[in-house]
């Protein structure tokens, strides 16, 4: 059931209206309807992965009691690992497990042995790597003794499995959201308008932007080996702003729906395609994740305080780890990799906290200055999304060789396919509201909403009528 389906949207109204006119009396009944909605949720991508959504909330709801009333450190570190370990593996076996084999029978082959790997036959259970660090960090901030354990059962699987953020997150943490949930909610006028303006914007985003990129950006791909320069320029900024649309989008849908809810979601955007430098942009960029890695696994190997060696080594460990929690792909550990490679020369030279402000432009030589910074942040960003799009590493250095070997710059595909002049027309439109609103949550809030929603609503429709791509690009991760 995707947040820009028609199920969703009979299912969402029917769980607010009983939210606060069935289920309203206590903050008990308020959460176990969404615990019931958000298993409905999760059971309509496939019942047979509820039991393991189940199962992995119960661990680390047990395992984190049991580290909390451990009398030794022993047990604390045994039922820690235990946790650790059981989310790890079932992460292992369903998402890396394939890969892992496959990988290990190519360099027994490489090496002279001949081997098949031995396969799984399983489906990646949609969500799993988000659900499983929500229960992570959970049980790490218990045993360092940064929150107490919650022993309240209801309340903590609402935190887990809480449908808005269950299959894409953004990934929050028990800090943030437990308190939250803990609480009886009251219905706030402003806040739910702010929550619909917030879930339109994050339709426009995905139906208009998004899907509508992915038309071309997935032609443009698959067919890469007969395309000139600037069609496959073209495909890679297409490509940009399709998984810009798409997550961000349902980011904003998510944060939208909980405010209908009385909850308030960490927010995982902020508008990064504006960044001045590649630090900039992986503080705007999926936030959730970044600081997650950096909180869970940057700062406690020694974060940029040890020696020279130890944060280049941080560094690449970051960024590959980030590369591969996406997939289990070569491709995503290269796409990690550069990213390092990006970021390395600001952490060295001590500039990777310089553009901490937000952007203003005046008619000056430093204005000028700032906007060729982020053009420039852009066109690498875009050349390691090349990486993260394509199938194979080799297709992704062909894909880039073409662009450099090809020279021709003829408006190729431009001209042979339709609307596309009206597609660079509408992300060129997309990105001057989007600028003129970089101070705010989202664009449609403030003065004259009501003609921009109405705006909104109509462009949706018309983009959503003729769309044939619905799925989001990180329900497979």
């Amino acid at each position: 059931m995707f947040f820009n389906s028609l199920a969703f949207a009979i299912f969402l109204p029917i769980v607010f209206f009983l939210y606060w006119f069935v289920f309203n009396k206590t903050k008990s009944t308020q959460n176990a309807l969404l615990i019931v909605a958000s298993y409905y949720f999760y059971s309509c991508w496939d019942w047979r992965f509820l039991f393991l959504l189940v199962f992995s909330t119960f661990l680390d709801y047990y395992t984190g009691i049991r580290i909390e009333k451990s009398a030794t450190e022993k047990g604390r570190k045994f039922w820690f690992w235990l946790s650790i370990t059981v989310n790890l593996g079932f992460l292992g076996i369903f998402k890396y497990y394939n890969f892992f084999s496959v990988s290990f029978a190519q360099m027994l082959n490489t090496v002279g042995f001949k081997a098949s790997p031995i396969l799984l036959d399983v489906v990646l259970p949609v969500g799993i790597s988000f659900y499983t660090f929500h229960g992570l960090s959970y049980v790490i901030d218990i045993y360092f003794k940064r929150i107490k354990a919650e022993y309240n059962f209801i309340d903590y699987s609402l935190f887990v499995s809480y449908f808005p953020l269950l299959v894409a997150g953004p990934i929050e943490r028990a800090t943030h959201l437990l308190p939250e949930v803990k609480v009886k909610r009251t219905f706030d006028y402003n806040q739910a308008k702010e929550g619909v303006c917030q879930i339109i914007w994050g339709l426009v985003k995905k139906v208009v932007i998004a899907d509508t990129c992915a038309t071309y950006a997935n032609a443009i791909f698959d067919h890469y080996t007969s395309m000139n320069s600037f069609s496959l320029i073209m495909g890679a900024i297409y490509f940009a702003f399709q998984i810009y649309g798409d997550f961000s989008g349902y980011s904003d849908m998510a944060l939208g729906m909980s405010k209908l809810f009385g909850l308030e979601l960490l927010r995982n955007f902020n508008y990064p395609y504006f960044s001045r430098d590649i630090a900039e942009f992986w503080r705007r960029w999926h936030i959730s994740l970044t600081s997650w890695f950096r909180d869970y696994l940057y700062i406690p190997l020694g974060g940029s305080k040890g020696g020279l060696w130890m944060k280049i080594r941080n560094t690449f460990i970051i960024f590959l780890v980030s590369g591969f929690w996406h997939g289990a792909s070569w491709t995503y550990i290269v796409w990690g990799l550069i990213n390092a490679v990006y970021f390395l020369p600001l952490l060295l030279s001590k500039k990777n906290r310089n553009n901490m402000d937000t952007i203003e432009l005046k008619w000056n030589f430093d204005s000028v200055k700032v906007i060729f910074s982020i053009i420039s942040t852009f066109i690498i960003t875009c050349i390691a999304w090349v990486f993260f799009r394509a199938k194979t590493i080799t297709d992704a250095v062909q894909y880039l060789k073409r662009i450099i070997l090809s020279r021709d710059f003829s408006f190729q595909y431009l001209d042979n396919e339709r609307y596309n002049y009206e597609l660079i027309l509408l992300i060129g439109l997309f990105v001057l509201v989007e600028w003129n609103s970089r101070a705010k949550t989202e664009p449609l809030s403030g003065k004259r909403n009501l003609v921009k929603i109405a705006l909104a609503i109509a462009t949706i429709i018309a983009f959503g009528t003729f769309s044939d791509y619905k799925e989001f690009i990180y329900f497979q991760f």
